[in-house]
């Protein structure tokens, strides 16, 4: 499928082999009758079915996680957020969709705004040429031929080997206690599921960038605005190199404009990254949760 629903087709996939197995025919059919009438369902929403429930768990993110050491992980990470051209490779095909769609995944609540190919066909190699930062999967079988074109400044995992390279050290540019919390949460045994290894990184994202709610302005009758000098110029000495860059980071920007189109639209919002700010107290101001603009002048008046 062109879809990147890889939970849910992994779950339906085994109900079905189960099925079959059992030589359960008409339960096989049954379900099969019920998902092709059901409507395609909303972003992050169950789809219940009257012989299983099929819901949302982190397999891409288990299974990176499982491919991957803790260490190459925040390298990535690292070069993901300072918008690198990537390329990740793998010999077997399952693992290398679910490896890129992972490490995308680190973003959350942002997201890769730039050219995002999971599987490269051979007949698309030149696109890692491209002068844009990238993530792009590569089947093995492929990379001669990718760096005979004399690639410059790319970051290319191997996840069969587990070996990263890396023409900069992107990790050295984050704040050196964010980059330690989170090894710390990775290589505890808890956190060998994609659920556990989710919480880490949004843990993550949300000490690096939960203080935004402090740069928010309101002046009465005009829209809520965001002001970079104040994002940047208010944290810590650690963390304020890192900020100057992310400012300029297109992931950021989109994140920015989602959150304020929000705000300014009169939708009151919440979501486990908010969540995420107010529990590890990464902002020093309230979060409105379900309040309208109009309710937010006291907490973000000039």
């Amino acid at each position: 499928s062109y879809l990147p629903w890889f939970e849910i087709f992994y779950k339906l996939l085994n109900t079905l082999a189960d099925y079959l197995a059992k030589h359960q025919e008409n339960d096989l059919n049954d379900v099969l009758k019920s998902l092709h009438s059901h409507p395609v369902p909303k972003p992050n929403a169950p789809v219940s079915l009257s012989v299983v429930c099929i819901t949302r768990f982190h397999r891409n993110l288990t299974e990176y996680f499982v491919a991957v050491d803790v260490n190459n992980m925040l390298h990535l990470y690292a070069s993901m957020l300072h918008e690198r051209r990537i390329i990740i490779t793998s010999s077997k095909l399952s693992t290398l969709t679910a490896c890129v769609h992972g490490s995308a995944a680190m973003l959350f609540p942002m997201y890769w705004q730039h050219i995002y190919i999971p599987v490269l066909p051979p007949h698309l190699l030149d696109y890692c040429c491209a002068p844009m930062p990238y993530l792009i999967g590569v089947h093995l079988s492929l990379m001669e031929r990718v760096k005979s074109r004399f690639l410059e400044d790319v970051v290319i995992l191997n996840v069969d080997t587990n070996t990263l390279e890396s023409p900069s050290d992107d990790l050295q540019n984050l704040p050196s206690d964010v980059v330690s919390s989170l090894k710390s949460k990775l290589k505890k045994q808890s956190t060998a599921t994609g659920s556990g290894v989710a919480r880490a990184f949004l843990r993550a994202q949300a000490a690096l960038f939960g203080s935004y709610r402090d740069a928010l302005r309101y002046r009465p009758g005009e829209p809520i605005t965001f002001c970079e000098e104040s994002f940047v110029a208010h944290r810590s000495s650690t963390m304020r190199g890192f900020l100057e860059m992310a400012v300029n980071l297109q992931l950021f920007k989109q994140f920015i404009d989602g959150r304020l189109a929000k705000l300014n639209a009169g939708r009151g919002f919440t979501d486990v990254f908010e969540e995420e700010i107010t529990e590890g107290g990464f902002c020093r101001s309230e979060w409105p949760d379900s309040r309208s603009p109009h309710e937010i002048p006291i907490l973000f008046l000039l």
